[in-house]
């Protein structure tokens, strides 16, 4: 919610509020069906509101593991259940950090920095699983890491100023416990060895992989644009 003071000195709430005076005298229909609540405080009605709130990550789960090239390794005992106070959070998607370096490996007696060839560039892949909701991603170890994000929630609403009823936002920006239960995450490498000259050989059996899971959490507030403009 604005104040005075905030109001008086940002220009782009006066001009909000300009417009928003305008869209009421041009649409007196709504504006008789709030006129006796101006500030919009009962639950459900429609009015102008103001989404804004924190978004934090708590971790589910993080470590490292060597996975061999053509293979996939899973991880698929995870729940929220290991997270105190989780059915008290509004979490709204995952997010899985993968980090990875490059083990390919150069043989040959005769070998030195000038003639032992370049690396070939290895992909790894993830895939989060939650339920219905679920969310791949490849990267290569030309970048050192990359993210695999699931979300289910409108994240479009977070930051924003809708004219909507309250409860038509909060069914978009809460879960509703949709982010509680069992997780899994499946991480697959396909390694490719590059080349080198004369006696020199190269090969990569595979890639170690770091990993961190996170759960994104919402905790949103709704407050009535008009409501300070009336006061």
């Amino acid at each position: 919610m604005w104040t005075m003071d905030e109001f008086k000195k940002d220009r782009d709430k006066q001009i909000l509020a300009f417009g928003i005076v305008f869209f009421l005298l041009a649409f007196p229909l709504y504006f008789n069906t709030t006129s006796g609540d101006v500030s919009g405080s009962t639950f459900g009605g429609m009015d102008f509101y103001e989404v804004s709130g924190d978004m934090t990550y708590v971790e589910l789960d993080s470590g490292m593991e060597y996975v061999a090239s053509g293979d996939t390794w899973t991880i698929d005992d995870l729940s929220t259940d290991s997270i105190d106070g989780a059915d008290d959070m509004n979490i709204v998607g995952v997010l899985v950090t993968l980090s990875y370096g490059e083990d390919e490996e150069v043989e040959g007696a005769f070998c030195n920095p000038a003639n032992n060839g370049q690396t070939a560039a290895d992909t790894i892949s993830g895939t989060v699983m939650h339920g219905a909701y679920n969310a791949s991603a490849s990267g290569t170890n030309e970048n050192p890491s990359h993210t695999v994000e699931s979300l289910w929630f409108n994240d479009s609403m977070v930051d924003s100023i809708l004219f909507l009823s309250e409860s038509e936002i909060i069914e978009g920006v809460d879960a509703d416990g949709a982010g509680l239960g069992a997780y899994s995450l499946d991480i697959t490498v396909d390694a490719e060895a590059g080349t080198a000259p004369g006696a020199c050989t190269r090969s990569d059996n595979g890639e170690e992989v770091s990993y961190k899971i996170e759960l994104i959490v919402y905790d949103y507030t709704i407050t009535s644009v008009l409501e300070p403009l009336f006061e």
